[in-house]
């Protein structure tokens, strides 16, 4: 481990050996995380505005920071982002990222913000826009099931209840009763 990784670890300077490879692979998060970078970088703008609104930043460091975090999300996009394991999640492999380009000020994006901060800001974004995805795909499977249901008008299909058979249906209204599933688990998404 380089003096450079013992440095950003949190709690590294804690011990006097350095951790063991095995250790530092089994509490590093970053191989799941790292899709969270966008969020992470999105909300790390909102925080860089909100530290030169509150006076911690000056506007040119706030635009500096801006500016690093957009070059940091283009090197990730561009695979050119090396992960490190040391560093262990995705936050501070950005912040990491962020000050070899900008130099010091990048270290104060982390003013008034911890890392548990960091990892509830970038779950909440990622689930509203998985839930964005997940709905786009209720929406098409409703309205593939509603044109369905239109053509199967006319066919009859015997109807169950409790695993028995019982009146006749068509299999079109069979259908739209799956729709109307579908459309009470909108609103279970937040």
């Amino acid at each position: 481990m380089s003096q450079d990784d013992k440095t950003n670890q949190q709690w590294g300077g804690r011990f006097n050996e350095p951790t063991d490879a095995f250790v530092q692979r089994f509490t590093a998060s970053i191989q799941f995380d790292q899709r969270l970078y966008r969020h992470d970088i999105q909300g790390s703008v909102a925080h860089a505005t909100m530290l030169e609104k509150a006076g911690v930043l000056t506007s040119d460091e706030r635009d500096q920071i801006i500016q690093g975090l957009a070059e940091v999300q283009a090197d990730i996009e561009a695979g050119r982002q090396e992960w490190s394991i040391p560093l262990e999640d995705v936050h501070m492999n950005v912040e990491s990222a962020l000050t070899q380009k900008i130099g010091i000020t990048g270290k104060k994006l982390h003013t008034g913000r911890s890392r548990n901060d960091q990892v509830a800001t970038d779950i909440r974004l990622w689930l509203r826009d998985e839930i964005d995805a997940i709905a786009a795909e209720l929406t098409r499977l409703q309205a593939g099931m509603i044109d369905l249901a239109a053509g199967e008008a006319d066919t009859i299909i015997p109807g169950c209840t409790h695993l028995q058979t019982a009146q006749p249906v068509t299999f079109g209204h069979h259908l739209l009763a799956w729709s109307e599933m579908r459309e009470r688990e909108f609103g279970r998404l937040p």
